[in-house]
């Protein structure tokens, strides 16, 4: 008995090195990608202006347009959860149909984890999602929010104008109307 136990608990120590050494690097270069919050001296919010360039789940670069009026924010596991669940009952160009874009940050996510499971998962939906793979970037989003729920944020030229939170996939309905 004790040498099929030594045996498994080898045999779960192999699987996970393959698993970290085929699944534990990123492919994102942070090079390609930015994010302008002004003014700078401030925490992100009302009467801040943004703009970004970002990759979606599909890898594809994405450069934050003049024409978006809704920016929706997910911090967290919890808040990407609401956001999931709303957007699988939503027809394709739900999002484009009302000028918005989703945001999530998964850079607090380690990689191996990204690369096995959220990015597989993301990469099922019919829909964009920008990613936040950089910490800091990721901060400056976050500094002065509450970032325990849904942010909506509406914009008009890229200039925030209101700031909307949802902790509910009804709430965050209301708010996309």
């Amino acid at each position: 008995m004790k040498k099929i136990l030594l045996g498994l608990i080898a045999l779960v120590i192999i699987a996970a090195g393959i698993l970290f050494g085929v699944n534990g690097s990123s492919n994102y270069d942070a090079s390609k990608y930015s994010l302008t919050i002004t003014p700078a001296d401030q925490h992100f919010g009302t009467g801040s202006t943004i703009d970004f360039i970002l990759p979606d789940q599909f890898d594809k670069t994405h450069k934050l347009s003049t024409t978006t009026e809704k920016l929706i924010f997910a911090f967290t596991k919890d808040t990407g959860h609401i956001v999931k669940i709303f957007m699988t009952e939503k027809p394709e160009g739900y999002l484009t149909k009302r000028h918005a874009v989703i945001v999530a940050d998964i850079s607090a996510m380690p990689v191996v984890i990204q690369n096995t499971f959220a990015l597989p998962d993301l990469r099922k939906s019919n829909y964009s999602m920008m990613l936040i793979y950089d910490k800091e970037m990721a901060k400056q989003l976050k500094e002065g929010q509450e970032a325990t729920k849904v942010i909506v944020m509406t914009l008009k030229d890229k200039k925030v104008i209101k700031v909307e939170l949802a902790s509910s996939e009804a709430e965050l309905n209301t708010l996309l109307k």
